[in-house]
């Protein structure tokens, strides 16, 4: 069984590294629209069999339930890398041969990204890991593994590194994919500058970017939260 695994931490308190330009409000407000967008692309999905979402985010967790995914709750979340492999080992369990890891902060990714990332994987029969890096080519945007415990996760500063290795050191077979609407995270300043080339109006982030006016924020410096 292919499945998709999409992990949201409480969105409160999301994407600190913007402090400088958003205020807590503002950057719960653009997680908020990024989940929006990640929801609508995983939607329209066709290779996965079960989408599950990892969280103990209650506004998360009425939207999957309405969208019928299997919720896996959190009690509690100490990182990215602990709620992917605990639900890792949930959703093997649960008979998941292939599990595609994808964040909520790409707000440019489609379901063809998507489904691309499992066409990669096959059937999903033999062990198997499929990578999409971050723009900078260090992180982890897009992480496939078949079967889901193949190898623990590393995400964080370096993780594309460490993924490969570990999955090289696993006897897999790995493919690697440039996409660069997966690429598209957003973290920081730069990532935000990055995501506004790209002219984002049909999405939900481009459109609260735009009730915002954050990006005059970016492009002039004013009103930056030094």
């Amino acid at each position: 069984m292919l499945a998709l695994l999409i992990p949201i931490k409480h969105l409160d308190g999301a994407k600190q590294r913007l402090a400088p330009l958003l205020s807590p409000g503002e950057r719960a407000g653009l997680a908020r629209a990024m989940m929006d967008d990640a929801f609508a692309a995983v939607r329209g999905i066709r290779a996965a069999e079960r989408v599950f979402v990892a969280t103990n985010y209650e506004p998360a967790i009425a939207r999957a339930e309405r969208s019928g995914w299997t919720v896996l709750r959190e009690s509690r979340q100490t990182s990215e890398s602990a709620s992917v492999d605990a639900a890792s080992r949930e959703c093997e369990s649960r008979g998941v041969t292939a599990l595609l890891r994808l964040p909520i902060d790409l707000p440019l990714v489609t379901a063809a990204d998507v489904d691309e990332v499992f066409t990669a994987a096959g059937d999903g029969s033999a062990p198997c890991a499929v990578l999409v890096s971050s723009r900078d080519g260090t992180g982890t945007n897009a992480l496939l593994r078949a079967r889901p415990t193949l190898f623990p996760s590393h995400f964080g500063a370096g993780s594309f590194a460490r993924h490969l290795a570990e999955a090289r050191a696993a006897g897999a077979r790995v493919e690697t994919l440039r996409n660069p609407r997966l690429e598209l995270d957003v973290d920081d300043s730069e990532d935000l500058r990055a995501l506004l080339a790209q002219n984002p109006d049909g999405t939900s982030t481009g459109r609260w970017l735009e009730r915002s006016g954050i990006a005059e924020r970016l492009f002039t410096g004013a009103g930056l939260r030094l």
